[in-house]
């Protein structure tokens, strides 16, 4: 007897879909997707039938097309079909048979979903598929996600065979006298998740015979930690991050106070592209010196004193730039440089992103740079030199943002203008001064 009063309740426990829910099965039809299709039929689902031809196993790829077909025939079932070239996907792409086959597939359930309004899509995994993929990512090497195994509803993908393991799957379908297609692929050791089922697994079984419900045990605790992880991460997110106009704020005092440090900090910042790798060097570094910076696909992370500080990865800063004395303005990173030249001893007050310099004293070319370590200037107002690294100490300048203050260079190598901070005293507007040039800075972004 087909065990559809335990096929509902499971569907209904995990929200899965409803009575009303138009549903897209996927069948290759082998043993559990034929499962799986009558008891959606026997508890009176709204459902059609999706078969992939792969075209990677010849006759016997048309085969289970034929079958798939007949089965939604006889069931009176919408049908739909595609055939894929495979191997021509995968080379073009650049990745595996089985990524490729992956691919297609769900991109044409996709395509199918919208064109007919199908709502979920049923896939037939059932419990050792669940063993299988915690062994392998296992393997492979996995977080807590990796943990919890394949899971009933993700999206619009649904797996009402959850409940069943492989064996009871087998003995009900030879109970029912249902026919099915084997796939001659799935007796080949040569791909992992075969070796693992074909391997693996059997010897596991010979140490605990009820191996599929302990996993069953075991992923609800593990699942239940991961949830309880989530909920940890998101009181961090809101103690811990703070969002500043130039990125986003670690307090380094606060990050040593995690407990497990390694894995909250690895989960806050993974979803910024650090691996665990990064995270380990982030923690050995976070007693010593200021200023080292690690880097992912997307983000920055530098440490700054007594803070971390997560940016997104921007364009690097050109060296530097030159400016003629026709120009009138010039582009510098994340700032436009404005020129204005004026017949008079104009100088510009309480405006630190703007400067008046006696023109005579220009030496053209003149170029706008970042700082480099030796740098000096003489600060306004004051007498002695001073250099530019401790010039930003003194005025709390962070480690990423020096980066990208504009300096502005004479033709004769003397610094005269640190950018949105002070002027050179050699540059000075004075009594003597008979024409000026303004510079002033706009931020871009």
């Amino acid at each position: 007897m087909l065990p559809v009063n335990q096929f509902v309740n499971f569907i209904e426990q995990n929200s899965l879909f409803t009575p009303a829910t138009k549903i897209l099965a996927a069948v290759s039809g082998g043993i559990d997707s034929v499962l799986m299709v009558h008891l959606l039929k026997a508890a009176g689902y709204d459902f059609g039938i999706a078969h992939c031809n792969f075209q990677l196993r010849g006759d016997e790829a048309l085969r289970d097309q034929a079958f798939s077909r007949s089965l939604a025939a006889t069931l009176n079932i919408p049908f739909h079909t595609v055939n894929f070239d495979t191997e021509q996907y995968a080379a073009d792409n650049k990745i595996s048979i089985q990524m490729a086959a992956r691919d297609m597939r769900y991109q044409w359930f996709d395509t199918i979903s919208q064109q007919s309004g199908y709502e979920v899509i049923a896939l037939a995994h059932h419990q050792n598929d669940t063993i299988e993929t915690i062994l392998l990512n296992l393997t492979r090497g996995t977080g807590i996600a990796g943990l919890h195994g394949i899971l009933p509803k993700n999206g619009k993908l649904v797996r009402p065979l959850l409940f069943l393991s492989r064996a009871e799957i087998q003995t009900i379908v030879t109970a029912e006298g249902l026919t099915f297609v084997e796939d001659s692929s799935n007796a080949s050791a040569k791909y992992a998740r075969n070796k693992i089922r074909l391997e693996v697994v059997p010897k596991l079984k010979e140490l605990n015979p009820s191996l599929e419900k302990t996993f069953e045990n075991n992923l609800l605790h593990f699942r239940d930690l991961e949830l309880l992880l989530e909920l940890k991460l998101e009181e961090l997110r809101q103690a811990l991050l703070q969002i500043h106009d130039d990125g986003i704020y670690l307090s380094i005092i606060e990050v040593k106070k995690l407990n497990p440090k390694r894995l909250l900090l690895f989960k806050l910042l993974n979803e910024y592209g650090f691996n665990e790798a990064t995270i380990d060097d982030l923690i050995d570094s976070l007693d010593k010196h200021s200023g080292r910076v690690f880097e992912s696909g997307t983000h920055t992370l530098l440490i700054d004193r007594n803070i971390i500080i997560l940016k997104p990865r921007t364009t690097v800063l050109p060296v530097e730039i030159i400016i003629n004395e026709t120009d009138h303005e010039a582009n510098f990173g994340v700032y436009r440089v404005n020129l204005l030249h004026d017949d008079s001893a104009l100088i510009v007050k309480d405006n630190p992103m703007a400067v008046s310099i006696d023109a005579d004293k220009l030496v053209y070319p003149l170029r706008v740079r970042t700082w480099n370590e030796g740098d000096y200037f003489f600060p306004l107002g004051m007498k002695g030199k001073k250099k530019l690294s401790d010039f930003f100490i003194n005025q709390k300048v962070p480690l990423h943002q020096k980066e990208e203050i504009p300096i502005l260079v004479n033709g004769n190598g003397e610094i005269m203008w640190i950018g949105g901070y002070r002027p050179d005293e050699r540059y000075k507007v004075s009594d003597n001064t008979k024409k000026v040039t303004i510079f002033e800075l706009f931020k871009l972004t």
